[in-house]
Order: C-alpha cells, then structure tokens, then sequence
C-alpha cells in the first residue's frame, strides 16, 4: 500500500518561510515521478512543483507563481521529498498535496495546510 504523508504546514506571516516535507512508503523511491500540488479555498488543484523519476539529482518544474521562492528537492535514501517555500505571500495560502504516479495510478497524500497572513 502506498502512503504519502505531508508535513510541515502552518501559519505564517508574509514573508517568512515554511518547509514542507512528504514522507513516502515506496520501496523504490527514486524510480517515481514526484510532484507538489496545492488548493486553495475555492479554487481548483493546481500544480505547484514537480521532480522527475531518477536516482541522483533530477531538475525540478515549478509553476511561474513560485518560481525563485520555493524549491523542490528529495532525499532517495529517506524517501521523502521536500518544498521549502520562502517569501511566502498570502497567495500561497492553500492545503498543499504531496502526489506520485505508479503504472498509471495516482497517489495522494492527506495534504497539509499552509495559511500566510499579517
């Protein structure tokens, strides 16, 4: 059974920086495509950022919004992926998901919420 499990969320003001873990239960880790995704209240789910398949280091895609804020990494020997979010904005305000995809089907996390508020 496969289990993703986010962490990390909370409340924050603008400006300040969170960092978002994803803990998994793959056995192989590093052969599946890992991603990011958030929803805010209202709005549909949309892609955040997302790693490709690989072992070693693998180029993370980040949607505009976020691009030079937040940064994707994992860590294949603790199967867990990342998000460290900098100069949040209350834009980012959202539940935040953690997703792979595995022969076609698809994987989520119970997701965590990030609220960015003075």
């Amino acid at each position: 059974q496969v289990q993703l499990v986010e962490s990390g969320g909370g409340s924050v003001q603008p400006g300040e920086s969170l960092r978002l873990s994803c803990a998994t239960s793959l056995t192989f880790f590093s052969i599946y495509p890992m991603a990011w995704y958030r929803q805010a209240p209202g709005k549909q789910r949309e892609l955040v950022a997302s790693i490709p398949k690989g072992d070693g280091y693998q180029t993370p895609n980040y949607v505009d919004s976020v691009k030079g804020r937040f940064t994707a990494s994992k860590d294949n020997a603790k199967k867990t992926m990342y998000l460290q979010m900098n100069s949040l904005m209350p834009a980012d305000t959202a539940v935040y998901y953690c997703y792979t995809e595995i022969n076609g089907q698809t994987y989520w996390g119970q997701g965590t919420q990030v609220t960015v508020s003075s």
